[in-house]
């Protein structure tokens, strides 16, 4: 604080803000940017909105562990209460148990709820903010996180002035001649510490135990009509004071004496540090996270080629079935969450979406073929942006929500709006340990939860009891860096860095070695960490096109060559161009995925290529230009033999028939069992017609065995090739913020510019109107007849004088200003306008009264 601020003595957090300098305000209003929501009028508005119930809970909920143990100690402080008595709270009582770590973080801790206006007043006069007393003092129906209990005073309101004289005589206090010099002098006994250790003393252990018991909370107790001679002993002495029939409870001055004065059992002044459980060479974790990045976008390809001709129905409430998802696992090779955190991916990017049809069905969208065209770093780079800034959260899919519905992926409300900044903040905790330091989940998450102990009523009943969101989703961020590429064996990648614009990374102490398993022992690291909060979009961009060109060294460049093998595989030993990539995955099936496919041709996938228009001569070239190997005999003799029989069979539409040159083919089809169900019967030697569609008689065809080609009604085959399914132009989901976003430079200047403007204007002294016995109260409009305002204004011209103005804009919104006629015509003021500090003019019909300033006020 400055010495201005020290030395004033406000008697509202308005006047306490009012002493602040625009820095301090511009500090405020980016740690509560719900403030700013509309912009304040002048700061006694702003400091009511600081004291509303939400905003308070609010900003509670953004106080690290420490800091609002400060809080928690305010409140059950004396209001005000000298910086003395908050030090006892936290750090106990003066002598060799009081903690020196709690004494040497407490004003850090103070100036942040300073800074956030949950405290205000000089040390001498600590005062915290009503609305956060209410919340956080102790209460029969809110205990208080501290353990304590009412005072003597509150514990005491309901009770008989003779019981009370009772409780004094018990001690041995003179009695009184009232009630509340009473609770005064017994008060006083409880917070004297010698008189309190002799009082304690004389107990039996009996009753000693029942206070060791309650001494920590909860400081409520049952008792039975009739209390046991131990327990009647605390009674009678209002070491124990009654709250309801049957129900005891610890004063709190007697609770603050057999605590030494600590409010909290175990003060954290200190955040735990983050552990490394292993250390790993750079190089490795750079390599490791860049096959990861490989294969997280061969995965989202797979998925996309998956729905390339449409993907799985939309349900009726919205998102994917759990059997559709079920599919999708099984075709990706992964497990069911697995599976929805590469559909959430996708979607989240931009690539899938639904199509909008009457039988609606997810597609990929036209960004997926952009998105294809991109150079690899790049296509990873914006699938690591979206999840990163992404709100919709996978690791839910599966739940219930609040009308115990199931979540399903690609559904509704699957959006936490603090996922960003909790995988915001655990890389950051990660880019804080040593370059290829791997951390331990539970130093992850204790650091988490120290950063953000309070969670609010509502979060409590949307998410389980049995873990807190933020933890969840501090574990769902770990697995699903690994799984993206953003850390690899478990450490930062640099890229992983760059992404979140965190610094240089920082070197293993010399004492420390490198491991490659976990269970070493590392030194633990501390340092400054990058922002926990998101980057704003343009430095998020900025990052990750950074991430981009650190992670395109790491990635192979695409390969032209297989290597053919006399088993029918075809081993690709690296990612391939996309060309050859896209021919393999017609004429082949993937039989293996890793470092290196391996592609397995079968006649099925042989047909498939032929079905798509490939010839047999152009498939023995492509496959020879491309091996590096021999095409080996296998394969050309598979290629020639379902090349040779391919065509023979034509299907085409009656409802359906088949023609083949060879009668003695059709007799075989005819004679076989498994086309009984095909309903063919012979038309011509060379012609069958069927029951059955084209379709569903070329299928059964050859699940025979046969290699049938569809034709036109000209006679022409049919190429096969299935056209693409594209949805029409789609944006990316947008995240759901977590509250009002953090205002930036020029917004908090211009902000703290309007407030003080307008402070100025609602504060400034005003010179007594005619007729009137004083000025106008400070904040009211000035009101006066039109004929008056113009010819104020007019002498204003003349004098030069500024004037106190009520001014109501097209919007209906009042506001008062400060102004210095320039000129006034045509039923217009022009003026220099001291609250904006720039010349404006003013229809003289909404301005609601002038006054004169003070001859002082500016």
């Amino acid at each position: 604080m400055s010495t201005e601020e020290k030395s004033a003595t406000p008697r509202s957090l308005a006047e306490a803000l009012r002493v602040r300098d625009d820095v301090s305000l511009a500090a405020l209003l980016r740690s509560r940017p719900d403030l700013i929501t509309p912009v304040p009028t002048d700061l006694t508005q702003l400091a009511t909105r600081a004291g509303t119930r939400a905003s308070v809970v609010r900003a509670l909920e953004r106080l690290d562990r420490f800091a609002l143990q400060t809080a928690e100690a305010l409140a059950v402080a004396a209001d005000p209460a000298p910086y003395d008595e908050l030090l006892r709270l936290m750090a106990g009582d003066p002598g060799p148990a009081a903690d020196p770590a709690v004494a040497a973080a407490l004003p850090r801790s103070l100036a942040g709820l300073r800074k956030q206006a949950l405290v205000w007043g000089a040390d001498d006069r600590l005062r915290l903010v009503r609305t956060a007393r209410e919340l956080l003092a102790p209460s029969p129906q809110h205990p208080s996180p501290t353990g304590l209990g009412p005072t003597v005073r509150e514990a005491t309101a309901g009770m008989s002035p003779g019981r009370i004289q009772e409780l004094l005589t018990a001690v041995g206090l003179p009695s009184t001649h009232d009630s509340v010099s009473a609770v005064s002098a017994l008060g006083t006994l409880f917070t004297d510490r010698r008189r309190m250790t002799e009082l304690l003393a004389a107990l039996p252990e009996e009753s000693r135990e029942v206070l060791a018991r309650l001494v920590w909370g909860p400081p409520y107790g049952q008792v039975t009509h009739d209390p046991a001679p131990h327990l009647r002993a605390l009674l009678d002495r209002g070491l124990l004071l009654p709250t309801a029939p049957g129900t005891v409870v610890l004063p709190r001055e007697v609770a603050l004496h057999l605590r030494e004065g600590r409010a909290h059992r175990a003060p954290e002044p200190v955040p735990p540090p983050v552990e490394a459980a292993a250390a790993h060479r750079p190089r490795i974790v750079d390599a490791t996270a860049a096959g990861q990045a490989l294969a997280a976008l061969a995965t989202v390809e797979e998925l996309l080629k998956e729905w390339d001709e449409g993907g799985p129905a939309v349900l009726r409430a919205g998102g994917l079935s759990v059997r559709d998802l079920k599919r999708t696992a099984v075709a990706l090779d992964v497990t069911e969450p697995v599976a929805a955190f590469w559909v959430e991916l996708a979607y989240a990017a931009g690539l899938i979406a639904s199509d909008g049809q009457a039988d609606e069905r997810y597609a990929a969208t036209p960004a997926y073929d952009e998105w294809r065209e991109l150079p690899t770093a790049e296509r990873w780079a914006g699938l690591a942006e979206a999840w990163l800034t992404a709100t919709r959260t996978p690791g839910v899919v599966g739940g219930r929500d609040a009308k115990d519905r199931t979540l399903s992926a690609l559904g509704p409300n699957l959006d936490r709006s603090a996922a960003p900044e909790v995988r915001h903040r655990v890389l950051a905790l990660l880019a804080g340990l040593p370059e290829g330091a791997s951390p331990t989940e539970e130093s992850v998450l204790a650091r988490l939860r120290w950063e953000r102990p309070l969670r609010g009523p509502q979060r409590e009943q949307r998410e389980p009891r049995e873990e807190d969101l933020r933890s969840r989703l501090a574990r769902w961020t770990l697995s699903e860096a690994e799984l993206l590429g953003v850390t690899g064996r478990g450490a930062l990648a640099a890229p992983g860095r760059a992404l979140i614009g965190a610094p240089e990374p920082v070197r293993p102490a010399p004492e420390a070695t490198e491991s490659e398993g976990p269970g070493d022992k590392l030194p633990v690291h501390h340092r400054a960490l990058p922002s926990p909060l998101p980057a704003t979009p343009a430095e998020q961009a900025a990052a990750t096109a950074a991430a981009a060109r650190l992670i395109a060294p790491l990635f192979p460049e695409p390969l032209d060559h297989v290597l053919l093998q006399a088993d029918l595989t075809a081993v690709a030993p690296g990612p391939l161009e996309r060309p050859l990539a896209d021919l393999l995955g017609v004429l082949a099936d993937v039989e293996s995925k890793g470092g290196a496919t391996v592609y397995r041709f079968t006649p099925g996938s042989v047909r498939r290529a032929l079905d798509a228009g490939r010839t047999a001569a152009d498939l023995h070239a492509v496959l020879a230009r491309h091996s590096r190997t021999p095409v080996p005999q296998p394969l050309t003799y598979l290629i020639d033999d379902v090349a040779r029989r391919h065509g023979r069979l034509r299907v085409g539409a009656a409802s359906a028939y088949v023609r083949c040159d060879d009668d003695a083919t059709l007799d075989e089809i005819l004679a076989d069992k498994r086309a009984a169900g095909l309903g063919l019967r012979r038309l011509a030697p060379t012609v069958l017609a069927a029951q059955a569609d084209p379709a569903a008689l070329l299928e059964g065809l050859r699940a025979i065995g046969f290699a049938p080609a569809a034709e036109s009604a000209a006679g022409d085959v049919l190429i096969a090739r299935a056209d693409a399914h594209r949805t029409p132009p789609r944006t990316p989901p947008v995240p759901v913020p977590e509250g009002p976003p953090v205002p930036d430079d020029t917004l908090l200047t211009a902000a703290v510019r309007a407030v003080r403007a307008g402070d100025l204007a609602a504060t400034a002294p005003r010179k007594p109107g005619p007729g009137e016995g004083g000025a106008p109260a400070a904040g009211e409009l000035p009101r006066t007849g039109t004929a008056e305002t113009l010819a104020t204004m007019q002498a204003a011209v003349m004098t030069g004088e500024a004037l106190w103005i009520g001014y109501v804009n097209a919007e209906g919104a009042a506001s008062q200003r400060v102004v210095a006629p320039i000129r006034v015509e045509g039923g217009f003021v022009t003026a220099y306008d001291h609250t904006a500090d720039e010349v404006r003019t003013y229809p003289l019909h909404r301005i609601t009264g002038v006054a004169e300033l003070a001859d002082d006020a500016l």
